[in-house]
């Protein structure tokens, strides 16, 4: 039995979550998935510019872990930049930043996918 995974505690929702290239319409467009913990690790990395060990204790994984989020989680936006594929953000085990200071519930589970 695998292990189940483990949650990534993240800051917010995003409050965009869907990019597409300009003049495709919609209907003929495909897309590619950002899942909402790798838009956290970018986040963390690229504009917070923090180094690996704190991101990834911020977002309570290991270096290890938050390096491979961070690697799939670039690669997918290269991805839909250079082949100009739409952008969805959507869906991970995460916990929302305010329900560890009991906050309200927003997590995502493996159900709602």
């Amino acid at each position: 039995m695998p292990r189940p995974p483990k949650w990534r505690i993240v800051n917010q929702e995003p409050t965009v979550t869907y990019f597409k290239p300009r003049g495709i319409p919609l209907r003929r467009l495909n897309e590619v998935t950002l899942t909402v913990e790798g838009l956290e690790a970018i986040r963390l990395s690229d504009i917070e510019d923090l180094d690996q060990d704190k991101a990834a204790a911020r977002m309570g994984i290991s270096r290890q872990t938050f390096g491979r989020i961070l690697s799939t989680a670039r690669k997918t936006v290269a991805t839909a930049i250079v082949q100009g594929l739409g952008l969805r953000i959507e869906g991970g085990n995460y916990l929302l930043a305010e329900q560890l200071r009991g906050g309200k519930s927003g997590r995502c589970t493996p159900e709602d996918e």
